[in-house]
């Protein structure tokens, strides 16, 4: 498979001036770019291997806001990274989450037939299929990241490598879906911990990555760091939300998931006025934590509201 050069947008420049792009133009310019990549970097082919590339392309090009490639663009754009180079870290993003929600939603797992408004990838591929497309686009995302394009310095591809395998193995996402798995406890703590490592570890990663290209300095690599920690703990606490009381046309999924099956949650935990609370404090937090970026904090301050709002 072709893994050359990507499209992409001329180096962003940070200017004194308000960028001119709101942030619902630079999330759907974020997602445009990061699908325009994925269909270059996972082309159909033909022979007996197509129909795994099918599925993969099923999953990884099918709809959805793409927030995990847009804050791995948006923290590149404040660090001044060269776009290419961010475009290829938010497509192995892409690539690896993709891969986490085919696995989710497998009968063995949550058993999901809907995922972003259309049939998962087993009830349109198969079982046995949907588990091979998994494997391949995580594989893909580490060949995205390991290969010269992605960053000039053997060193910086290997970090790159090495943090994503641990935001997704046993100790991030891998064992917060184990956590996950239960019969979790009715214990705050504990449910924490299991959506830091499931939830927030990849999405810590977003901005790791960035951080790495770039080799930011000390302040920035903390301001984005905990921006990314309370924006993760925000992100669950409004998918808790939109379990407990979301539309399932509006979701794309199945919603009520948790009280169904008798699982702890932020919402069965601290009831739904209190988690609306919490979820409230963490965004201003976040927030505050991108003061040392002045007014280039816009669109990822603007990204915390709409996490928060959003209603799928």
């Amino acid at each position: 498979m072709p893994r050359g050069n990507l499209p992409g947008p001329r180096r962003p420049r940070l200017t004194n001036g308000e960028p001119r792009e709101t942030f619902a133009e630079r999330l759907d310019q974020a997602a445009d770019m990061v699908t325009v990549a994925l269909d270059a970097l996972l082309p159909p082919v033909d022979g007996p291997e197509g129909r795994l590339l099918e599925a993969m392309r099923y999953a990884a090009l099918g709809p959805g806001k793409r927030m995990r490639p847009f804050f791995f663009i948006e923290a590149g754009r404040l660090l001044e990274i060269d776009a290419r180079s961010a475009l290829r870290g938010a497509a192995a993003v892409e690539c690896l989450h993709a891969y986490s929600l085919i696995h989710d939603d497998l009968p063995a797992m949550d058993d999901d037939e809907l995922r972003r408004g259309q049939p998962t990838v087993h009830v349109e591929y198969g079982e046995a299929t949907a588990i091979l497309a998994g494997d391949a686009l995580q594989a893909m995302a580490f060949e995205i990241l390991a290969h010269e394009d992605t960053h000039e310095s053997d060193a910086v591809r290997a970090a790159l490598c090495q943090r994503l395998a641990q935001a997704a193995g046993a100790m991030g996402m891998v064992g917060g879906q184990m956590i996950d798995m239960g019969p979790l406890e009715a214990d705050l703590g504990l449910v924490a911990r299991m959506q830091r490592m499931k939830t927030g570890a990849i999405i810590n990663f977003c901005f790791e990555g960035p951080i790495l290209m770039s080799l930011a300095e000390e302040a920035e690599r903390n301001a984005l760091l905990g921006y990314a920690q309370n924006l993760g703990l925000a992100y669950q606490i409004a998918d808790d939300i939109l379990d407990a009381e979301g539309d399932p046309k509006h979701v794309g999924k199945a919603t009520q998931k948790d009280v169904n099956k008798g699982k702890a949650n932020f919402v069965t935990l601290l009831g739904l006025d209190e988690a609306k609370s919490r979820m409230t404090v963490l965004a201003d937090q976040a927030k505050d934590y991108l003061s040392i970026f002045g007014e280039h904090r816009r669109v990822l301050c603007e990204a915390v509201d709409f996490v928060l709002d959003r209603d799928f």
